[in-house]
């Protein structure tokens, strides 16, 4: 392994005997804060803290009326890493995680909606009570699913996972049918008023396809028309060389 390196240890020291040999008037300004708190001598790194899983879930008990709040934890498995990732920052993961990673796999077209990601305080959640799935000031998207699942399994007495699931679903879906019912209404509405619309993004998208599928068209034609011409000169050539030898 070879031998150890103290120098940044030993730099006090060093700037010390440095001003004692007359190389520097006065000593910086760091000295003495090096001094009050010198940088640590052990030399053994340890490895980071697994942290651990921690779920909050209502459950009754025989004999008692009221549910009563239970954390449970999950205990993780230690993955084996390479040598050069010992040391790394140990990665947090909450319970919500998971449900999000679920959701989105089911809804994969949901990624494709904007979203606002931008806070205002950074505690825009201490306005959100996930009580019901829609909330003041907040546009609804798949997040809005995640939070009321949670909701629900932290919340509610002996909820499971997929029925939890399930009732989130079912108020998204509700939701987003009303807003799309709202949508289509407001659009009759206006063009009743004489408003015009242009083309939709399906049919400007279907617009750009129509217009590569044409240059695709005659790109093919002039390559087909090359590899025509080639095919044709070789059979000449071909022709050419065997004529002598049937003479």
């Amino acid at each position: 392994m070879g031998k150890y390196n103290l120098t940044a240890l030993r730099v006090r020291q060093s700037v010390i005997q440095t001003k004692a040999a007359g190389s520097h008037n006065d000593l910086p300004p760091w000295v003495n804060a090096v001094r009050d708190i010198p940088p640590a001598q052990i030399l053994v790194r340890d490895r980071p803290q697994q942290h651990q899983l921690v779920r909050q879930r209502m459950k009754t008990y025989p004999g008692k009326s009221t549910p009563q709040a239970v954390f449970e934890v999950q205990e993780k498995r230690i993955k084996p890493k390479k040598a050069s990732r010992m040391f790394l920052p140990v990665e947090i993961k909450y319970e919500e995680d998971q449900l999000r990673k679920e959701f989105f796999k089911d809804h994969p077209w949901e990624l494709a909606r904007p979203r606002i990601l931008l806070e205002t305080s950074g505690k825009d959640f201490e306005h959100h009570d996930w009580k019901r799935m829609q909330q003041p000031g907040k546009k609804l998207d798949g997040e809005s699913v995640v939070q009321r699942q949670l909701w629900l399994l932290n919340n509610v007495p002996n909820m499971t996972k997929s029925r939890a699931y399930d009732i989130a679903r079912r108020e998204f879906y509700r939701l987003r049918l009303q807003e799309d019912i709202e949508r289509r209404v407001a659009a009759e509405e206006a063009q009743a008023t004489g408003a015009t619309f242009g083309p939709t993004r399906l049919e400007i998208g279907m617009q750009l396809e129509n217009q590569q599928h044409e240059v695709w068209k005659q790109w093919a034609k002039t390559e087909a028309q090359v590899v025509d011409q080639a095919s044709a000169s070789a059979e000449e050539e071909t022709a050419s060389e065997t004529a002598p030898l049937a003479a």
